[in-house]
């Protein structure tokens, strides 16, 4: 008995093993053209993609319509092709999870020096879209939104007039609902 069959696994047949090499090529191929784009660039696109799933992830859960608003959206803003920017936004939802806090406020700066004024209020757009593809902005990610604009120095005024453009998602003006007291969701 081989290894493998004692830990309850079976190795892969041949064609499986060169489709794992096609995928890898694939993979190894993204990572070229990101490599490709610019380093002012890159730093732009790879800060505003952790910023987005740094406010997905402030209640601690990712929802799948999170993680697919944050593709189009950096498919958008970055210019990248849907297989880059899955790759983009997997890497970007690992590292918040993995260093989410000590991260957090270096990563703002950095987007902050790169960003031009118009560039810090389409991702505040950006914060409260994936915030809202869930249908509920909970009260945890309005307020990572808020952080996240102070941070930007980013004029209160102005946060509030995009907030109210997504009123109707904030959990916090909601009427609850038995049950769903304090839960925000």
């Amino acid at each position: 008995m081989s290894l493998w069959e004692l830990l309850g696994l079976k190795r892969k047949p041949a064609e499986d093993a060169a489709g794992d090499r096609a995928e890898t090529r694939t993979v190894r191929e993204i990572i070229q053209t990101l490599d490709a784009l610019p380093a002012e660039e890159a730093r732009f696109v790879a800060s505003f993609a952790y910023l987005l799933s740094r406010v997905a992830h402030a209640d601690l859960d990712i929802s799948s319509r999170e993680t697919d608003e944050m593709e189009r959206i950096v498919v958008q803003v970055g210019g990248l092709s849907e297989a880059q920017a899955a790759v983009v936004v997997q890497m970007a939802k690992t590292h918040t999870r993995l260093f989410g806090g000590t991260e957090d406020f270096l990563v703002a700066r950095e987007f902050g020096k790169l960003a031009r004024p118009d560039q810090k209020r389409a991702l505040l757009r950006c914060l409260f879209a994936v915030s809202a593809a869930d249908e509920t902005i909970s009260s945890v990610e309005d307020n990572a939104i808020k952080q996240i604009a102070d941070e930007l120095r980013i004029d209160r005024d102005e946060v509030n007039a995009m907030r109210s453009e997504f009123k109707d998602f904030l959990a916090s003006l909601r009427p609850s609902s038995p049950g769903r007291e304090g839960s925000g969701r």
